[in-house]
């Protein structure tokens, strides 16, 4: 499967939650997640653009790898996300760290999601606030193979257009958070 997105950086949240309900967008309780990267020992993934992190949220424990930027308007790329026991957190990062891989870093954040149905597709809208950046929106579709990847492209930005969100970030969090200084 293929992930198309867009991120935003919000100047004035409150608004954008406005422009949301106002089109029947409402936001779900927003809940903490906290991001922790990891680099390959045999390869630098800054260099090949691609990420591995586990995410907690609550209960749920997850693996993402994410493969490299493909080119285009969003930002598309393969993702594979595995479910792994909640509350093995601690020991998965230990496993990776004695396999060789580096932490990098962690991302916290709270975020807060809104289905949303366009052109029969489903669309997750995800509303940030990130600890050390700020507030945030992502739109996401996901794309079952490359034939499909221009109409999620498409249903993204008019996402993107009719919630007024016009200058996306095409930096990932972990890459925000990088170029601080510290």
């Amino acid at each position: 499967m293929l992930e198309v997105e867009l991120k935003f950086a919000l100047a004035d949240p409150e608004g954008f939650r406005q422009r949301l309900a106002e089109q029947g967008g409402l936001l779900a309780d927003p809940v903490t997640q906290s991001d922790t990267y990891f680099n390959h020992p045999a390869r630098d993934f800054a260099a090949t653009d691609e990420a591995l992190r586990l995410r907690s949220q609550g209960d749920t424990l997850v693996v993402t790898y994410k493969g490299a930027k493909q080119p285009g308007t969003t930002k598309t790329r393969y993702e594979l996300e595995l479910p792994l026991v909640a509350d093995t957190a601690v020991g998965w990062s230990e496993l990776l760290v004695h396999l060789g891989f580096r932490q990098v870093l962690t991302v916290s954040k709270r975020r807060a999601t809104c289905s949303w149905q366009r052109d029969n597709r489903s669309i997750e809208i995800a509303f940030d606030q990130v600890e050390g950046l700020g507030a945030f929106v992502e739109i996401e579709a996901i794309a079952q193979d490359d034939a499909d990847r221009q109409a999620a492209e498409a249903c993204v930005l008019a996402t993107a257009g009719s919630l007024g969100l016009t200058v996306p970030e095409p930096r990932s969090y972990l890459e925000m958070l990088l170029a601080e200084p510290l």
